[in-house]
């Protein structure tokens, strides 16, 4: 069901009160100026969120900046921000324009708000009160128009109380608090996100797309979704893949559920044990977790290739798939040439777009440079 409010965002799906009750407060906050503070636990949406209020705002045609403010190292995350001028530090070598600028007439949304350094807290709340700021190591004030959303999974208020975050800057982002609900609290969403996304994963991959009995959608109802609706699109992923069409029943979610149980449900119990052992078991669960996410990778890639391509098109040489009935002696592919010939496809099919073979391989532009420059393909 997708709310009449929001038709033209196709992404948003559900029919529980928790669901429609944040559909309404978009409608309501979309078409104005204000800061809207989204907060929610981790995969429960809080971008497309962002995205949904950009879409229905009068900014609509305008950029939409997003800035992931925990994965911007601190030494840089100003420049990054508010840009810099020729000169301001080493390697300034030219002005550059930073995402607020960027941002002008149009939304900028920080995401990971609790994650941003105090001192950049303080140069945030002044940009927010005067619609103003410098560039690093610049002296000209520079005005924008850009409206902010931001987003956390933390607490703010306890973050304000441990003096981890600014209490001025809290109030001003506050202005409307918007809060995703946890997949748990709209349990009647599940069976409708399933289908979606078990229609969206067939189709970009050319597969039939399989059937879920009653008692599988049950299961998946029933169980507790800790990492919410991001968990559920990958679980559903995993059964589609690995089940290659056949009818999902309860046995085949519960083996996958297991499979892709968190560490939270893995934690070992400490009865009797003193600090060190119980810290060895815990390393030793996250090893094991480690090694059955890497084997469930691998055998993913290669189920893709084998169907997509063919074997002989993109085998090194001297190298093959191993058949389940003999894997003693064929050399076996590692990890990394997997992954390094998945990103030479994406950047052939995209005619090296990077920002699409990033949003293909579902990895962020900054971690895909970093795999060009580990495989040499820059």
């Amino acid at each position: 069901m997708v709310h009449p409010a929001i038709s033209e965002i196709p992404d948003f799906i559900g029919q529980s009160p928790a669901f429609l009750q944040l559909i309404e407060s978009i409608r309501q906050v979309a078409p104005t100026q204000i800061t809207v503070l989204i907060t929610g636990e981790s995969g429960t949406g809080k971008e497309m969120i962002a995205r949904a209020i950009h879409r229905l705002s009068p900014r609509k045609d305008r950029p939409l900046i997003t800035v992931n403010c925990g994965a911007i190292p601190e030494g840089i995350l100003e420049s990054e921000l508010f840009g810099h001028v020729k000169g301001a530090f080493t390697g300034a070598s030219e002005s550059r324009k930073g995402y607020f600028e960027l941002a002008h007439e149009g939304t900028i949304f920080l995401d990971e708000i609790g994650e941003m350094p105090l001192p950049t807290q303080v140069k945030l709340l002044r940009v927010l009160e005067s619609q103003s700021f410098m560039r690093v190591g610049g002296s000209r004030a520079i005005e924008i128009d850009a409206r902010v959303l931001a987003a956390t999974n933390k607490n703010l208020e306890e973050a304000v109380n441990r003096g981890e975050f600014r209490k001025d800057l809290f109030y001003r982002l506050n202005a409307v608090h918007l809060t995703a609900p946890p997949l748990r609290k709209r349990r009647e969403d599940i069976p409708l996100l399933v289908r979606w996304f078990a229609e969206e994963i067939c189709a970009k991959n050319r597969i039939q797309c399989p059937v879920f009995n009653e008692d599988a959608m049950n299961q998946l109802m029933e169980y507790h979704w800790p990492g919410n609706v991001r968990e559920l699109r990958n679980v559903v992923e995993r059964l589609i893949i690995f089940e290659k069409g056949q009818a999902i029943d309860s046995l085949i979610v519960q083996r996958h559920l297991t499979q892709a149980g968190t560490m939270a449900q893995q934690l070992p119990m400490v009865v009797n044990k003193s600090a060190d052992q119980a810290e060895r078991e815990l390393i030793y669960r996250a090893l094991l977790d480690i090694r059955v996410a890497l084997e469930d990778l691998r055998r993913l890639m290669v189920t893709y290739h084998e169907r997509s391509i063919g074997q002989s098109e993109w085998m090194p040489p001297g190298k093959q798939i191993i058949p389940e009935e003999d894997d003693h002696d064929t050399p076996i592919l590692t990890i990394q040439e997997l992954e390094k010939h998945q990103i030479e496809k994406a950047l052939r099919r995209f005619r090296h777009n990077r920002r699409k073979a990033a949003k293909a391989l579902g990895i962020g532009e900054r971690t895909l440079y970093r795999k060009l420059k580990e495989y040499g393909l820059e």
